[in-house]
């Protein structure tokens, strides 16, 4: 069957009021990012702006909530810059354990609310790389879902709840569950979904998913958690492990990509790949896009990694 219509209607083009707000406070506070609401606008449209804007007036219908956000995007950003800027140096993430990552970023409270959760949200929105991913998500994974006889799905590493949100969004049978180890995840998921009046039909757990079982899932979604962990292919192990005979998976990683909880160092997305076919997973269809062009030949510049598997 096809996929279902969006139950939330996307503002009409004359009801865009936040997304030029939010375009001047880039303009008017954090100059490095100036223009990057136009530059979205330009490179997809009507329709990209729509759906900002739907994110937007759910999620912070409070101007003060809006210039928080925006602040917290640009300290992400930032940091993510200058550390891409270390690595494009030294070709190599500083060596960090599991445990050191989790207790700088994900159990870091002010940390997650103020800058990494505002932040990961709206890179979805104002790095093309991450749009592109998620439009790839939704043409070839939940137009699957729609498709299937039971909509009930899994999220492991479910940070800002935004891909399961795209599902409940467009799959009105989907009932859900969400789990990740930070209890700000779970709090700001927990929310996101509430203001879209989907809490009745999606729960969250704390919970890794290597050391506990979580049963088995028809559909399983993990996006970009490979390269937080030290030994990724354990971790694919207990995801195939929880997808249900004839399921299907969507995940992905960040390929050459620093961050301060980047642990695991993919350098091509054939490496992703490989570690998904040790794990017993099949290919179906994978999506790979780079953040910007190189500066120069051979310069590693950041990639999202995604691909549909069985």
């Amino acid at each position: 069957m096809p996929v279902a219509a969006d139950t939330t209607p996307a503002p009409s083009t004359g009801s865009i009021p936040l997304v030029p707000e939010v375009a001047a406070l880039f303009r008017d506070r954090h100059r490095f990012s100036k223009d990057i609401v136009e530059r979205s606008t330009t490179t997809f449209g009507p329709s990209w702006t729509a759906d900002f804007e739907d994110t937007l007036q759910h999620l912070y219908p409070d101007p003060t909530a809006r210039e928080l956000a925006v602040k917290g995007y640009a300290s992400f950003a930032l940091d993510s810059m200058r550390r891409q800027a270390r690595f494009e140096r030294e070709r190599t993430y500083p060596a960090k354990t599991y445990a050191e990552a989790a207790a700088e970023v994900y159990f870091d409270e002010n940390h997650m609310h103020a800058q990494y959760l505002p932040g990961l949200l709206l890179s979805h929105f104002l790095w093309p790389h991450h749009y592109r991913q998620l439009q790839f998500f939704e043409m070839a994974f939940v137009a699957s879902m729609a498709r299937r006889p039971h909509a009930q799905f899994a999220e492991i590493g479910i940070g800002t709840g935004l891909y399961s949100r795209r599902v409940l969004q467009r799959v009105p049978a989907a009932r859900g569950m969400g789990f990740d180890i930070s209890p700000s995840s779970k709090a700001f998921a927990e929310n996101h979904l509430r203001a879209y009046g989907f809490g009745h039909r999606y729960d969250v757990e704390l919970c890794d998913v290597v050391t506990t079982p979580i049963g088995r899932y028809d559909s399983l979604i993990c996006v970009e958690v490979l390269e937080h962990l030290e030994d990724p292919l354990t971790f694919l192990q207990a995801l195939r492990e929880s997808l249900a005979p004839g399921g299907k998976a969507f995940i992905t990683a960040a390929v050459n990509a620093a961050n301060a909880d980047h642990i695991y160092l993919y350098r091509t997305a054939d490496e992703v790949l490989d570690h998904l076919h040790a794990a017993g997973f099949a290919l179906e269809q994978a999506f790979v896009g780079a953040a910007y062009k190189p500066a120069r030949p051979g310069l590693p510049v950041p990639i999202a990694a995604a691909f549909v598997v069985g």
